[in-house]
């Protein structure tokens, strides 16, 4: 009989682990647990992981992928996808430090179409102004959100392919950021600016957290509290079936490629705050990072499914990976490979786990 209970015991003990492994894999914050479990193996290999110092960095390297990344995330919801912010990045970068550069050397950019008319020896036209830096922002999340209001109108108006129209938007952009400083660095930015990457509020708190946490709070509210959340994820699920139920599609689509280009200038404020300069290619190797670490999250690239937590777990794991690979001194090609292996396999399981859900749910309804 004591044998029998052992025993017993046992098959319980195994069951109730298998039973808590997949509770683990199953759930939304599976990402967030993975991304602790990959933390705590690779200390005994590089100490230095957990150094203030290597803390500190991993923590601005989060901020500004964290909130171009919640942006993409309301367009991937919608089954489309921006490859136009890495472009927004350089192009906002670019005409946010001119304005507020307090100097120009005529020899390096008296050949830039801006010459003379907008920028010269003395800077641009908002170098002497106590609001410079404010204004150049403000300018910044401007000209990204309408850049992303005309991905949308061409998405949503005649249909075309979000990755066709995004892609050329971004072409385009790349191309007319390295035409406006014929590929010169911007320099000569306020003292204050740095301080929007660098500094922080207190002497605790980031300035860039500050920016970074307010947007994705809002884009929280927004997909949680508000009918425009209930719209978008009902868009991105069936956009038939919205449009019949009197869901705005199109506005509903203009908003999120407007979001995603608000998201990528203030995520090119704080990339141009940290470099303390402007650069036309700013963005440029940023694409797979941004769709990554969303994807890595749990936003399904079909639409329909997606979180800002997720996006928020998604840039954590991301971010604390792409560290860990530095510190173990690898090359800037195998830690791409390294990269393209773990999106490809977050997407794999994202098949996975939703093909479980189903077959749970549907084993939960015939009562089994």
């Amino acid at each position: 009989m004591g044998v029998f209970n052992k025993k017993t015991q046992i098959k319980g003990g195994k069951r109730n682990a298998k039973q808590m492994i997949m509770n683990m894999f199953m759930s939304e914050y599976f990402i967030f647990y993975l991304t602790v479990i990959c933390f705590i193996c690779v200390i005994p290999f590089v100490p230095r992981i957990i150094t203030r110092s290597n803390l500190l960095n991993v923590m601005s390297n989060l901020w500004p992928l964290l909130v171009v990344a919640v942006g993409q995330t309301f367009v991937l919801l919608l089954g489309g996808i921006d490859l136009s912010q890495v472009s927004v990045i350089g192009v906002t970068s670019v005409i946010g430090t001119v304005l507020m550069s307090s100097s120009f050397q005529e020899d390096i950019f008296s050949s830039t179409p801006l010459w003379g008319w907008l920028i010269g020896p003395k800077g641009g036209p908002l170098s002497d102004s106590g609001m410079a830096i404010p204004l150049c922002i403000l300018a910044m999340l401007v000209i990204g959100t309408l850049i992303g209001m005309f991905n949308g109108f061409f998405v949503a108006r005649f249909k075309m392919p979000p990755f066709m129209v995004t892609l050329v938007t971004q072409m385009f952009l790349l191309n007319f950021a390295i035409f406006l400083t014929q590929s010169r660095n911007v320099m000569g930015l306020p003292k204050g600016f740095k301080e929007l990457g660098k500094g922080s509020l207190g002497g605790i708190i980031p300035y860039a957290a500050v920016l970074t946490v307010t947007v994705t709070v809002i884009a929280w509210f927004i997909l949680k509290k508000l009918v425009l959340g209930k719209w978008i994820y009902s868009t991105g699920a069936n956009e038939t079936a919205s449009i019949v139920s009197g869901v705005p599609t199109k506005t509903v689509t203009v908003f999120c490629y407007a979001f995603s280009g608000f998201c990528a200038a203030a995520g090119s404020a704080i990339y141009s705050a940290r470099l303390n300069m402007g650069r036309p290619t700013l963005g440029e190797d940023l694409t797979m990072d941004i769709v990554g670490a969303a994807v890595l999250g749990g936003t399904s690239l079909l639409g329909g499914k997606g979180k800002v937590t997720w996006t928020v777990f998604g840039v954590l794991f991301y971010t604390i990976l792409f560290n860990a690979l530095n510190l173990f001194n690898l090359s800037y090609y195998t830690i791409n490979i390294v990269k393209g292996f773990v999106i490809l396999a977050a997407a794999f399981l994202d098949v996975v786990r939703t093909r479980l859900a189903v077959k749970m749910t549907t084993q939960n309804e015939a009562g089994v």
